[in-house]
Formats: C-alpha cells, sequence, structure tokens
C-alpha cells in the first residue's frame, strides 16, 4: 500500500525522525487500506515552529481572503465527496450510506465557518456610565486570532469533527496542528488536502498521524500552543487540563444520553426515534441514545414497538448500501461492549435482543429492567445498546436523566407543552430535544455538554468566538 505522507506546514512529508509508517486497517476485515507515517517529536516541533509562522502570516490576512480560500476548499471537498466518503467506510468501518452522508456536509461546514470569520464584531463601551468618567475617552473591543490551535479528533466522525476544529480556526485566523484519531487518519488527510490544494499558506496547517498518547502530550502542553480543541473520552480531557497549563480549552468530553418517555408520548414515533437514535455508526455517537427512562404504564408498549425495529437493523459489509449498521472501530472495542451487556444481565437486567459478536460487529441490544444506577447506565458505553429503566412519575425521571456525570444531550417524549417546558428548565444538558432523540444535531447549531461532557461549545458560530482572544481598547481623549 502506497504511503500518505503527513502535512507539516503545507510539505506533504514521512516522518523525519524514524521514517516509521503504520497501516490503516478496515475494521470489517482486517484488510489495510492506507499507510501513514509514525510522527514522533521531531515532527512536533517541525508542526510547531511552521505553525509560529503560519499563524503570524494569516492573522495579517484580511478576513475576505481568508473566506476566498475557504469557499475553494468548500467546494474541493464537495467535488471529492465520493472519494472521502469510500475513505470514512474504510477506515471507520461505517456503512458507506452513513459515510456518503457525513461527507455530503464537509462544504457546508467550512462554508458556514467561511462566513462566520469575517463577523468578528466588537462592541462600544459606554465609559462615561461609569462614575469618575467623562465623555474625553471612547472604548471599544476587538477580536484577534488565538495564534497557535492545536486540534485532536477522534475517530467516530473523522470528517465532520476534524472540520468543526479546523474551519473555524482557520477562519478565525489562526494556524492548526491537528492530530486526528490513530484509526482514522486518512480521513483527515484527504481534508486538509481540500484546504492545501485551494491555496492556503505554508505554515497555516499541519496534520500529524500517528499515537496519541506520544504526540498529544507534547503539543497539549507546548506553551506555543495558545488553543487546544479536543473531542474524546472525559479521562483524556482531564488529562489534558492538567497538562496544558495557562491556554484556552475546548473540550467535548463524555457522555450517557437519556431519553424520557411519559405516558402521554407518541410510542411509535418515540420507538422509531430510538431506533434510530441508538445505533446510528454502531451506537458510536457521543449523543446515541444510551439510556431510555420509560414511564411504568407505556414501558411493555414502548418495548413492544422499538424490539421489532432493532430487530430490524441489517449488520454487515460495511460497503454495502444494504447494510444498516456497520462495525465497532476495533475487535476490541466490539468486545469491551459485549462484556459490558453480558455484565449488566449477570447483575439482574433483561436482555431482550441483541448482545452477540461477530468480530467487530455486536447486533443490535435492547437490555430492559436495568438499575440506573448500574455502570452500564452511568457509564458512557459507546456501543450499539440501549438501556431501559422506568420512572414512576416526573420527578423521578428527571432525577435518573440528571444521574450520571454527563450532560450532553437528552430527549423527551410527550405531548404536554407544560412539560416540555419543564423538561426544558430542569434537564441538565449541553442541547434537550422535545419529542426526539439527542442524536440529531444540526451543523449550525452550538453544540456542547455541561459537568463531565465538557466545556466550550462547537458550531461555526460558537467555535470561531472560542478560536479568538477579547482585546478592549480605550482611546484616551483630554478632559472637556
Amino acid at each position: 500500500m502506497d504511503l500518505t505522507p503527513m502535512l507539516i506546514g503545507g510539505d506533504w512529508r514521512p516522518a523525519l525522525g524514524t521514517g516509521r509508517t503504520e497501516d490503516v486497517t478496515s475494521p470489517y476485515d482486517g484488510s489495510v487500506v492506507g499507510t501513514v507515517p509514525v510522527a514522533d517529536g521531531e515532527d512536533v516541533e517541525a508542526a510547531l515552529t511552521a505553525a509560529e509562522a503560519g499563524a503570524a502570516r494569516w492573522r495579517r490576512t484580511p478576513a475576505h481572503a481568508r473566506m476566498k480560500i475557504l469557499l475553494r476548499a468548500a467546494e474541493l471537498a464537495d467535488q471529492r465527496a465520493g472519494d472521502i466518503a469510500r475513505t470514512i467506510s474504510s477506515e471507520a468501518g461505517k456503512t458507506i450510506t452513513e459515510a456518503t452522508g457525513e461527507a455530503s456536509r464537509s462544504g457546508e461546514i467550512i462554508r458556514l465557518a467561511a462566513f462566520e470569520g469575517t463577523q468578528l464584531y466588537g462592541d462600544t463601551l459606554p465609559l462615561d456610565a461609569n462614575q469618575g468618567t467623562g465623555l474625553d475617552k471612547i472604548g471599544f473591543t476587538l477580536r484577534q486570532p488565538c495564534g497557535v490551535v492545536v486540534a485532536i479528533s477522534p475517530f467516530n466522525y473523522p470528517a465532520l469533527l476534524v472540520l468543526h476544529k479546523l474551519a473555524p480556526a482557520l477562519a478565525a485566523g489562526n494556524a492548526v496542528v491537528l492530530k486526528p484519531a490513530r484509526t482514522t487518519p486518512l480521513t483527515a488527510l484527504a481534508l486538509a488536502a481540500c484546504f492545501v490544494d485551494a491555496g492556503l499558506p505554508e505554515g497555516v496547517l499541519s496534520v500529524l498521524t500517528g499515537p496519541g498518547s506520544e504526540l498529544g502530550d507534547l503539543l497539549v502542553s507546548d506553551p506555543r500552543v495558545r488553543k487546544i480543541s479536543f473531542t474524546g473520552s472525559t479521562a483524556t480531557g482531564e488529562r489534558i487540563t492538567r497538562m496544558a497549563g495557562v491556554k484556552q480549552l475546548s473540550l467535548e468530553l463524555g457522555a450517557s444520553c437519556p431519553v424520557i418517555v411519559m405516558p402521554d408520548a407518541d410510542l411509535e414515533l418515540a420507538s422509531s426515534a430510538v431506533a434510530a437514535g441508538g445505533y446510528v455508526n454502531a451506537g458510536q455517537v457521543c449523543i446515541s441514545v444510551q439510556r431510555v427512562i420509560a414511564h411504568p404504564a407505556v414501558s411493555g408498549d414502548f418495548l413492544d414497538a422499538l424490539v421489532p425495529k432493532v430487530k430490524a437493523i441489517r449488520v454487515g459489509d460495511p460497503s454495502s448500501p444494504e447494510t444498516g449498521m456497520g462495525t465497532l472501530i476495533t475487535t476490541g472495542e466490539a468486545e469491551r461492549v459485549q462484556q459490558s451487556i453480558a455484565a449488566a444481565a449477570a447483575a439482574g437486567a433483561r436482555l431482550v435482543t441483541g448482545g452477540d459478536r461477530d468480530g467487530s460487529i455486536v447486533s443490535p441490544t435492547v437490555v430492559a429492567d436495568v438499575d440506573p444506577s448500574s455502570s452500564f447506565a452511568q457509564d458512557e458505553l459507546f456501543g450499539p445498546a440501549v438501556a431501559v429503566s422506568t420512572a414512576e412519575d416526573w420527578e423521578s425521571a428527571v432525577r435518573q436523566a440528571n444521574g450520571t456525570a454527563y450532560g450532553l444531550a437528552a430527549g423527551i417524549f410527550t405531548s404536554d407543552v407544560a412539560g416540555a417546558v419543564r423538561a426544558m428548565r430542569e434537564i441538565d444538558a449541553g442541547s434537550i430535544h422535545i419529542n426526539w432523540t439527542p442524536l440529531w444535531r444540526a451543523d449550525l447549531m452550538p453544540y456542547g455538554g455541561l459537568k463531565g461532557s465538557g466545556i466550550g461549545k462547537e458550531g461555526p458560530r460558537w467555535a470561531v468566538e472560542e478560536m479568538t482572544e477579547l482585546k478592549t481598547v480605550i482611546l484616551h481623549g483630554r478632559p472637556w
């Protein structure tokens, strides 16, 4: 398999130090889908040195000129969407249908970010409202790029979650060093090529491939880095906060997303939504439905409606358009998920359907009568299984929904407007969906969680703002 070089400051090249490479393999059949360099400390230093120079140049590039380059990159992403989709499916095990949907959104994310990068408005300050200050001073704020941004992205959406960091950072005028997931680097490199081919200046973008444990530590601890944007586990996010020092952080971390089903819910709608929201990308989505909290009066009917839909999900070869659910990212991850399901059943939960494993595929699973305090409900599963529990009333349902360390997203099914308003007020989650599951995201909306699910917001408008620093400027005249 030919080597796909990594990108250091606009230069496509192999690893500088050891020259080592590693294969990227399909989680479905283990076939080699690509080969990439294994970067080390020498490559990190080269990327950061290039980024310093690139940041100085890019911040002095007018916003309209930056926007022109990003819009060209968006056109290239559109043109290459078919190839990018095949890359996503091959290296991530995602169905080609899902991969095509993901790749087709790439250009639009870049366009949204490009626009927001031209809209960095400031505020005038009413200084004369402050006692002791007259009309002889004018105050205002302005935003400037942070400088060097480190972006660390996960495997589960190797295009979208790269671009939700990369595009806003570039649009705001920053240089970026991107460290994609080790299992899915090819998609990130293909997207980076869109920016390079669109005319991005040298030094502004680097993509380092290799071990996150080594490269990530070097990147996040370096004092030249002013901003870190990370998506991944809460444990890794906590490690970053300890290592980073005084830097801006955006952390999109773990979740155990709940869905409440009230007695007045439309059960057909709820079951259809959960059958999709719990199993897209084999459940490897931060906003996947992990917990359903149903009222006892409708729990049985909800399960009766849900289970046939889950059983109908076709698993198998991700490259087939007939496949409804692909693989987990590795066989090891599939083993972990299967063991979690078996442990829940051994602890007294009821395995309604699924729970089997074939290599890296775990069959779509429903587990009922789950103890809300059990690890199966409390810990992030990141797999194709939904836990169903019951709650006797509104207060206990909300208590269960809020009863984990996480607060990324939640859903509630109800026909009661007052109940919907109450859910908006009382459920502690970064996004709350009324009559749908948490597994819904518009690329332009603010996205991020509460509690252990992270800090900061993605979505182009909010991400661009978080990729900048605010200055206050005071112009001093003479007293009147």
